[in-house]
């Protein structure tokens, strides 16, 4: 039996009664969605415009749909935490056992950061950097299916560790010597190797694919200075992946080989170092930080100028700093542990870097605001969630200024403090800036609006849920609470607790909120269609000249892009929609199998290596390659779409286009 499923056993089951009871409702839910699947027939299309779909709008809207899934889980397991914190105050002892709150917490980290933050990240890149440059997909759009389809392997992983076995209880990074064999000799850790190592390679590719998209395949007359800056962002965005995920494949690498064949990188025998991991995982860890806010400090930059109605101040002076926010970001990693004892020089060197990278984030800031100024702002929900943004990422971006002294910083160290400014960046920095742009992205993915009412209750809920949440732990940090808790003797903070409980039930209605506005915006469909595919009616950039939701080859001709405002301008003059003089032949991929196909297999090869079921590892590798080389082998079968239904599918987008237009 061990020959056969290796380490896996009726022991493998989790006892806990949540967990149990969480398996049982999934399951459920698994089989109600395969039985509707089944019942309308749907499994021939899911197939054929999903599963095998390159199509890079459709990719991202995959990413995004996963990514909002794991955000439920994710902040299921934040809510669990707060709620354990809430039940053990005064010496009490919670619902949760000690070990199942570890898992938790090491799972929140992962999950929001890689599956989260990373997958709605990839996601918006995947839908709006094409259509911003002029381009009709991807550069290699079979590589950008196979990166979806690992994350969303890599993210079934985590799922699976949930009913299968059990996730890490290290921390969301792993510090050694915590993961190595000897302290963790179950699966947890090799769920957290095998989940971040097969996502890492996906991202790791989609950096080189869209690198390459925005470089190679600008429209005809695009200059770099002429890309609009949510591109630009994406592209620096891309060469911090590239620079930075190898590190952390290799580091994950070698403490694969630590716990699976007994070498001694990260242990303090043998001429191993735990430090080194530390060394070599904030490497990567920081530049993940501004991996994900670049991206997002591009989403407000095309938000403030539409809702303001104004070109963005200091086009730039922006690009200039996203430029310098990239290369800082490099060498500020130190100050992830400056109470190592590296020495009052190297403390000094990376503190004064941290505050100088504020600099160019100041600068952002400042454009933004002067942008708005003497604007005629709309306030719409994504407008809001930028106004939030502003307001809480500066307190937060204070309280890293004053983390970035390593005499301060030797006070708040592993204290609520860093949890609190970590959440603030991110979750008032990334999680605002990604619902914006989701909403303000919305209609050029399925070409209606979502529900603006419950949109801004999502917002507010969202705002005051995270400083009733986050806050207090500022002050439990001051008072010398430690992160990692899982219960506490001190009656004193548990009133700052209890606070912190109420903030994660405001997000939670704020959740519900985001939900509702995308069923509410669904059955308004009809009245909140957007034909002109200029949804907020001030789009400055590509993307907005087009129909929405854009056909599946973009443009019928390529834009010109010779100028940062070209569509805007354009449409002040009347010209924005006029139809192309000449339709041609179009030459687009056929959606492919093999991408999708080969995620799969390696999905399984990791979820085989995590339970040691060796025939299984050497199964699956050897049909990945041969998957692979029959892949490669095939003759490259793109289509041509004919100038002839071109213009019939343009005349039909026209003749709806202007019916729209008189209308208004």
């Amino acid at each position: 039996m061990e020959m056969l499923l290796g380490k896996i056993g009726w022991g493998a089951i989790p006892k806990e009664p949540i967990v149990i009871v969480t398996a049982i409702i999934m399951a459920l839910g698994a089989i109600a969605l395969l039985a509707g699947i089944t019942y309308f027939k749907k499994w021939g299309y899911l197939w054929r415009e999903w599963a095998t779909s390159v199509d890079h709008k459709k990719i991202g809207i995959m990413y995004i749909i996963v990514s909002v899934v794991m955000l439920l889980r994710g902040f299921a397991d934040a809510f669990m935490m707060r709620l354990q914190l809430f039940l053990a105050g005064s010496g009490g002892t919670g619902y949760l056992h000690p070990d199942h709150y570890d898992q938790i917490f090491t799972a929140h980290g992962v999950i929001m950061i890689f599956f989260v933050a990373m997958g709605l990240v990839v996601g918006l890149m995947n839908i709006v950097v094409p259509l911003q440059v002029g381009a009709r997909d991807v550069a290699f759009p079979i590589l950008n299916q196979f990166s979806f389809w690992v994350f969303a392997g890599s993210a079934g992983l985590i799922m699976a560790s949930l009913v299968l076995g059990e996730f890490g209880a290290t921390g969301w990074l792993a510090y050694p010597p915590l993961s190595g064999i000897q302290y963790s000799p179950g699966v947890g850790v090799d769920y957290w190797i095998w989940s971040i190592q097969i996502s890492g390679i996906g991202t790791l590719l989609t950096g080189v694919n869209f690198l390459v998209t925005i470089i190679k395949m600008r429209a005809p007359g695009m200059k770099l200075m002429d890309m609009p800056i949510f591109t630009w962002t994406a592209l620096c965005t891309c060469v911090l992946i590239v620079a930075t995920f190898p590190v952390l494949t290799a580091t994950v690498a070698m403490l694969t080989l630590d716990r699976y064949f007994d070498f001694h990188f990260f242990t303090n025998e043998l001429g191993g170092s735990p430090m080194l991991y530390v060394n070599l995982i904030w490497t990567w860890g920081h530049p993940e930080v501004y991996i994900l806010i670049l991206p997002v400090f591009g989403v407000y930059s095309e938000i403030v100028p539409t809702f303001a109605r104004k070109a963005l101040f200091g086009y730039k002076t922006m690009v200039y700093a996203t430029l310098a926010i990239a290369v800082l970001s490099l060498i500020v990693w130190l100050h992830h542990f400056f109470t190592m004892g590296a020495g009052a020089n190297v403390n000094a060197f990376f503190g004064i870097m941290t505050m100088v990278i504020a600099i160019p984030t100041g600068v952002k800031i400042f454009s933004w605001l002067f942008t708005m100024y003497k604007g005629r702002i709309t306030f719409t929900s994504p407008m809001l969630w930028t106004l939030g943004f502003l307001v809480t990422f500066g307190i937060g971006g204070l309280t890293g200024v004053l983390m970035a002294l390593p005499p301060a910083d030797f006070l708040v160290h592993n204290s609520l403090f860093l949890i609190a400014h970590f959440h603030n960046v991110i979750i008032g920095g990334v999680v605002f800036g990604l619902f914006a742009g989701i909403i303000f992205w919305w209609p050029k993915m399925f070409g209606w609006k979502l529900n603006e009412a419950w949109g801004k209750a999502s917002f507010w809920f969202w705002f005051t849920g995270f400083y009733f949440a986050f806050m207090p732990l500022y002050i439990l940090g001051f008072m010398g609470m430690t992160r990692r808790l899982s219960t506490y003797d001190n009656p004193e903070w548990t009133p700052y607790l209890q606070v912190a409980m109420i903030g994660a039930v405001l997000v939670a209605l704020g959740i519900a909120c985001f939900i509702m506005q995308i069923i509410v915006g669904y059955l308004q469909r009809n009245d909140n269609m957007d034909y002109t595919g200029d949804a907020w009616h001030d789009g400055r950039t590509f993307e907005w000249s087009t129909s929405s939701p854009a056909p599946f080859y973009n443009f019928a001709h390529l834009p010109q892009g010779e100028h940062i405002d070209r569509f805007w301008l354009d449409k002040e003059d009347g010209v924005a929609y006029n139809r192309p003089v000449k339709y041609e032949d179009i030459h687009m991929p056929t959606n492919r199998s093999a991408g999708f196909i080969m995620a799969i297999l390696i999905t399984i090869l990791g979820f085989a290596l995590i339970w040691h079921i060796w025939w299984l590892v050497i199964v699956s590798f050897v049909s990945t390659i041969i998957t692979l080389i029959n892949s490669s082998n095939t003759k490259k079968v793109d289509y041509y779409v004919p100038a002839a239904e071109v213009e019939r599918i343009e005349n039909e987008r026209f003749a709806v286009l202007e019916k729209h237009l008189k209308k208004d």
